[in-house]
This record gives C-alpha cells, structure tokens and sequence, in this order.
C-alpha cells in the first residue's frame, strides 16, 4: 500500500472535476503529487501543499483554493474530513476504520501489502568490483553493501534484477602477484596454502612498489609543506589586517591554511612511515635494493599478460581461483550473492571490436599515437587505446555496456562505485549516448568516504587501507561483549548455549557494519565506530533486532502464532484506544513508501530511517499497551496483530538491507 499514491490520485480527480483551474492548463498531476507526511502529528497524518503555488498560477486567494478542492476532494473512505489549516494547507487525517482494515490486510501477506511492479522491466546493478589479487579492504563495504541492499529491495518490488560483480581480475595486482612469485614465492609454498602465500607475495611487491614511490615524492611533499606555510602566514597576516567586515572571511581563510598545512605534513608523515618500515627492516631492506625497477618491473609483467605472454597465461589463470576463492569467503560470511562474475578478462577480446567501431562512427581518432574519445562537452579526451596499445578502464565499460544491452536487455543500469569516478562516469555516459546506447537510462549511484574516528579516511598506521575481514572480525567481538553478557545472559530461560551466542555474534555485528553503512546518505561520508555502531541503544542495527526479538518474545508468552492472530480478529475485530497503537499502526503502513523512496533515489537509507522510525514506536507501544494484560478480547487481538505485523515489517525491511534478525537477544 502506498497512501500518498492514492491520496495524489484523488485529489487529480478532485482539480479536474472542481471549478478551481477555470478552464486553466495545468500540469495536474504535479500539483496533485504535492503530498507530504504532516511534521507535528496534530496537524494530521498527511499534508496537500498544492493550493499555495496553484493560486499564483490562477491569481486567487490560496485559502480559497484550498476550500474549492476540498469541497470536490472525495476520501471519505480514507480519512476524516479534510481541515484547511494555515494559509492554504490541506491536512488530512487517516481514519482508525482505514488503519484496521490495512492492518487485516497485512495479515497472512508476505507482502506486507507492498504492490509488486511489472515484471518486464530488468535493471542491471554493478557493484562490489574488487581488485581480486590482492584482500578486501574497507573500502569495498560501501559498494557492496549498498549494491545488495538496493538489489534486494528492488527485487522484492519486482523489478527482474541482474548483479554483476565487475571483478579487476586482469590488471596491475596481477602484474605485482606475478612478478612476486617469479623473484620471492616458492611453488611448494604455493601450492600448500595459496590464498595465504599469494597475498603475503601481493604486499611484499606493492610494499617495495610504495616504497619507491614514497622516495620519490619526499622532495615533492616538502615543498608542498613549505607552500603551505606561506600561505598561511599570508593568511594571518591578511586576518591581521582585516576590518570588521572582512574579519569573518578571513578566518576562515586562516582555518582553510592551516587545514592544507596539517594535511600536508600528514602525508609527508605517512610517507616517511613508509619509507622508515622498509628500511629499519634489513630483509627487506636488501629486497629493495635488488629491486629498484620494481614499480616498472611490475607494468612490464601485466603487459606481458595482456599480450598473451605464455608463461604469464598460465599463471594468471593458476592463480584466479585462489583469488576468488578468497574474496568469495567474505562474499558469503556478508551474505552477498551475484549473478553474475564477469571480471575485465571476460571482455578483453571485445576491447579492439569497441576501438574500431568508435573510429568507425568518427567518434575516436588517433592523438600522438593513443586513441581518444573528443567530446565537446569535456576538456579532457576519454583515451580508449594508449600509445602502446594497452587498453583501459574506459574501454573495458564500453565493451561492458555493449554486452549488457545485447544479453540482459535493460531498462537501467545501475553503477555503485564511489563519487571519485563520477568524472569517468560522465564521459562513458557520454560516450554511450553518442555511441547510439541511449534507450538504456543509466546511474552513477555514487558515495563517499569510511573515515576513522578521527575523520580522515580509515588507515592502518601504515598507510594501508584496513582489511575487511579484520574489520568484520572486530565487530563480531564487539557485538559478542554488547550482546552477550554474562550479566545479560543470566536471565534467559533456557540458557543460551555457546553456539547460540556465537550466531548471534556474528549476525548482529556483521548486521551492525552494514546497518551503519547504509544509514548515512549513500553521498555522505561518515564515520566509523563500533562502539556505536553495535549499541543496543541509538540508531544502530542492533536496537531494531533487539525490537524484533521482543516482538517474538510477546507472541511465545501468549503461545500465539500469526494464524492464531488472524482467527482472534476474525472473532473479535480490532479497536485502536491508545495514540501509540495508532502511531505504530500508521508506521507499519507505510513499508512500500520506504521501498520506492529507496529506488527513487537509490538511497538505502530511507528504508533503514523507515526501520528505525517503526522500532522507535514500537517501543513506546511497547511501554504503553500491555499486550497479555490487554482490557478485552478486541483489544488485545488489535494489539497482538500490531506485534506481529511489526515483528514481520522488520525482519522483511532489515532482509532487505542484508540484516539477519535472531529470535532472542
């Protein structure tokens, strides 16, 4: 059910029967659509702003607009009489009839009376896309969790939905595990316990390749900081001399200097770091000098594999399916299933095919000797072929693109890579619009940054990025001393057992990172803690879990499973008498808005608000409306449907996301 929808409906109705256009053209059904959920509860549920902007349009009084469509407006079905509030607002409150019979409804619909869409329509979802030679780290999870939430939701809503994990199985990682197990790896060693030796081969090389790069750009970052230090001093100095008026302004610019100063000595600090571990280290310290081509080393090994290098052939493909397996493990301990693993290998005999018809359409031409993509709508060209005939990213997607549309037949095509790429994003677009791919709609779903605690983004001291499985072990304890407590323990009857608490460890703090994830707007960067994160208290998963698990809790005390509801309301009917019945009542029914407010958006975290929301009254009914207690049969059947059917929504909302639920916590 989707009440807005209905309501916008009747009040088209309502502007095309009325006298109010007077014989006007307008756009009705945007005027109709201007139907939003009512800020302060005494106001109603639900507010029509269309009568303001519509009397500027048709120079009348907005009140009087707003009395002319109320009076041809017909919801009596729905809610009470409509109120005219203000200089023009609408506010509509749902009737309790109208509630009860939605709830009935809902009742034995696995639907949770959420619509399904025609199933004609297929979106193609691109995400995760992990280089595959080398550990997952944090910055996966965003990718990937948001990806699998929106493919979940949007399958529910009944979209035919294709995942394709994009995997970088065919790049520079590849070039550096090659060039480590020809000068470092022993086969034997390999072949004993692969995944472990081939990521010990993948740091050792890109820790020599970091190294030489950190050598190289020290002078570099030393003069940055002294630039920085005289642009703050200027700064200062400039704050010194300002008046009143410019005072404001120039702090700011001292503050602008002295954050561009303190990131610049940070950078210099972690290069230096990366310098200082390799050579306070006498093993790889001696590595490094007999290797000081590495960095090239490792490019002329992946060009060796592009070109179909024998040797490096085989190897490519002896290792990918450790590789796989690896990346795969963590896939299934995040509950994330693909469709489809088409990883850049897949396309690289399509890559000249794609050249030559982008020159074919006069969209490509040669540039001193790479071939390039002119558009006018960029600066900068999109290089398809580069001087050595090496191929990128850019033609890799347009082969990708090509084969979506022949074997999928999209409607969409959904990106989830994050805002850094949006420039690439915008020329394959463009390029895809030229290149005659236009009936396909697609999206750069962007997002942002996991920043540390102290908001730069999530780093070892290193410099490296924080593994991901370290991070999903992490939350997994921390979840373990949250929610399984001696202390809390001790009351359960019967006892839970080690292996219990175990699961619902690992369900709640995995559970825990990907609510977290999925709770900032996809665009946002945020902040990652595990304190917070896994509190049984605040915005966190855990809090709408433990909800859940008092719903199950209710329904085992009254020995009452969902069939049992159904006949007590088929007996007695149902009567909401208290504000936090009806409250939570109205929450339940609004689950399909959240669903098509996350496609519209492609925003995860308007269902995870929407969980909260309905978590948060379920609790004040739960502190409010004793269920067992209940004054009358009537009461308690309404009371009981309100605990299943929220004990259902949430566990539906949270499966959408990716989230478990357990039965007790």
């Amino acid at each position: 059910m989707h009440l807005p929808n209905l309501l916008q409906q009747r009040f088209a109705e309502a502007l095309r029967s009325s006298d109010v256009l007077g014989g006007t053209t307008i756009d009705i059904e945007s005027f109709a659509s201007m139907i939003r959920p009512t800020a302060d509860p005494r106001h109603g549920d639900y507010q029509a702003n269309c009568a303001m902007p519509l009397s500027k349009q048709l120079g009348k009084n907005p009140r009087e607009v707003a009395a002319q469509i109320v009076e041809a407006l017909n919801v009596d079905d729905v809610c009470e009489v409509p109120e005219v509030a203000g200089p023009g607002f609408v506010n509509l409150t749902v009737k309790n009839e109208f509630l009860i019979g939605s709830l009935e409804s809902m009742l034995g619909d696995a639907r949770c009376s959420v619509d399904s869409a025609p199933g004609d329509r297929s979106i193609v979802i691109d995400f995760s896309s992990p280089n595959v030679a080398k550990p997952m780290h944090v910055g996966h999870i965003r990718s990937t969790v948001i990806g699998d939430a929106l493919a979940r939701t949007l399958r529910f809503l009944g979209y035919h939905v294709v995942t394709d994990n994009h995997l970088g199985d065919w790049g520079t990682q590849f070039g550096i595990i090659i060039y480590g197990y020809k000068h470092f790896g022993e086969a034997e060693v390999v072949d004993r316990d692969p995944v472990t030796e081939l990521t010990n081969l993948y740091r050792l090389v890109n820790q020599l390749i970091e190294y030489r790069k950190a050598l190289a750009a020290v002078d570099r970052l030393e003069a940055a900081i002294g630039e920085a230090q005289q642009f703050l001093q200027q700064a200062v100095a400039e704050a010194e001399r300002a008046d009143a008026k410019q005072e404001k302004k120039a702090k700011k610019a001292v503050k602008a200097a002295e954050r561009r100063l303190a990131a610049a000595r940070s950078e210099l600090e972690a290069t230096r770091e990366k310098i200082d571990a390799v050579e306070r280290d006498p093993e790889m310290m001696a590595k490094a000098q007999q290797h000081p081509r590495v960095d090239v080393a490792v490019l002329e090994e992946t060009a060796k594999l592009h070109q179909d290098d024998p040797e490096n052939i085989a190897l490519w493909e002896r290792f990918l399916p450790h590789c796989k397996d690896e990346i795969n493990r963590i896939y299934d301990r995040l509950d994330v299933k693909f469709d489809h693993t088409l990883g850049e290998s897949f396309y690289h005999s399509m890559l000249g095919d794609v050249v030559s018809k982008l020159q074919e359409v006069d969209l490509a031409r040669d540039s001193d000797g790479a071939v390039c993509v002119f558009l006018p709508e960029f600066d900068a060209p999109m290089i398809v072929r580069k001087q050595d005939g090496a191929y990128l990213y850019a033609t890799t997607d347009l082969a990708t693109l090509q084969y979506r549309l022949e074997q999928f037949d999209p409607s969409e095509i959904l990106y989830v890579v994050d805002t850094r790429q949006s420039e690439h994003f915008e020329k394959l677009f463009a390029v895809a619009h030229h290149f005659g791919l236009e009936d396909v709609k697609l999206v750069h779903v962007n997002f942002g940054t996991v920043l540390g605690e102290d908001g730069r983004p999530m780093k070892t001291r290193s410099g490296t990025l924080i593994g991901l499985e370290s991070l999903l072990d992490d939350a997994v304890e921390r979840a373990r001393h949250v929610v399984c407590d001696p202390e809390r323990l001790s009351g359960f009857d019967p006892p839970m057992d080690h292996a219990e608490q175990e699961m619902i460890a690992e369900v709640v703090g995995i559970g825990a990172i990907k609510f977290a994830d999925l709770s900032h707007h996809r665009t946002s960067d945020y902040r990652f803690s595990l304190e917070k994160m896994v509190s049984l208290d605040g915005n966190t998963s855990a809090y709408v879990q433990y909800s859940f698990a008092r719903t199950q809790k209710i329904l085992e005390n009254a020995e009452k499973c969902e069939s049992d509801v159904i006949e007590m309301v088929n007996e007695h009917g149902m009567l909401l008498t208290h504000p936090a019945e009806r409250n939570l009542a109205m929450m339940l029914i609004k689950l399909e808005e959240a669903l098509l407010a996350v496609h519209k958006d492609y925003a995860p975290n308007q269902l995870v608000d929407y969980l909260l929301d309905t978590a948060k009254a379920y609790s004040k009914f739960n502190d409010n409306c004793h269920v067992l207690r209940a004054e009358t049969p009537q009461i308690q059947a309404t009371r009981l449907t309100l605990v299943t059917l929220c004990g259902r929504v949430l566990q539906l909302g949270l499966s959408l996301i990716g989230v478990d639920v357990v039965p007790r916590m």
